[in-house]
């Protein structure tokens, strides 16, 4: 059963009520982290690392910040650079959809995080996460059920990894352009199963997903 959280326990907006909690005791740089594309049927999952200053006026600069899910792709695009701007760190990581097929989504998706975590210019002390632990990262962490809802650094983070991913996606169209992908960046939209069930997969669909073994079985 998946884990819940009160919604009244959910702010208006991510503020930063956890990093607060971690600098008062002497912790600086700690990195949110959040994914974009476990779901999707082809391409990479991406995650963002970020670590935010230590300073409160941080909530007024990155105003707008919201898990990348509720705003619109405008939004996302226009809030990239501020994050990126303000951020004393932040990284990307990716695991492509090879990964994906023989580790298992999860595990990609932790691997993403890692990468994300070691390409940071600062090294982080502490780790806020959206709902997953990463337990072969040797840093003390919390997982945040709803967390790119609540906490600023992981809101930022999961504008950067979905931003990033969408850009990968539209590139990789113009290498697979009769899929869609700089429409749906690989979700399994009623576009993307047309072109599926008329040409096959490419070299960039995730095999291992459910709906790409049926449509195997099926040819």
């Amino acid at each position: 059963m998946p884990a819940r959280i009160d919604e009244s326990l959910i702010p208006i907006s991510p503020d930063l009520s956890f990093e607060f909690a971690l600098w008062f005791n002497s912790i600086t740089n700690i990195a949110g982290l959040d994914e974009a594309g476990r779901g999707a049927w082809a391409g990479p999952v991406a995650a963002a690392a970020v670590i935010l200053p230590n300073n409160p006026s941080i909530c007024d600069s990155l105003s707008g910040v919201q898990d990348s899910k509720q705003i619109s792709p405008s939004q996302r695009c226009r809030l990239a650079p501020k994050i990126k701007e303000y951020a004393l760190s932040w990284a990307i990581g990716f695991s492509d959809n090879n990964e994906i097929d023989n580790l298992g989504i999860l595990f990609a998706t932790r691997l993403a995080m890692q990468r994300a975590i070691l390409r940071l210019s600062t090294p982080p002390e502490y780790l806020l996460l959206d709902a997953l632990f990463l337990p072969e990262i040797p840093l003390p962490q919390t997982a945040l059920i709803k967390g790119d809802r609540r906490c600023l650094s992981i809101a930022a983070a999961s504008i950067l990894a979905k931003t990033t991913r969408d850009e990968w996606m539209v590139k990789a169209h113009q290498d697979f352009p009769d899929y869609g992908f700089d429409h749906h960046k690989g979700y399994g939209t009623k576009i993307h199963q047309n072109a599926l069930a008329a040409i096959g997969k490419c070299n960039l669909h995730r095999s291992s997903f459910r709906p790409l073994k049926e449509l195997d079985r099926k040819q």
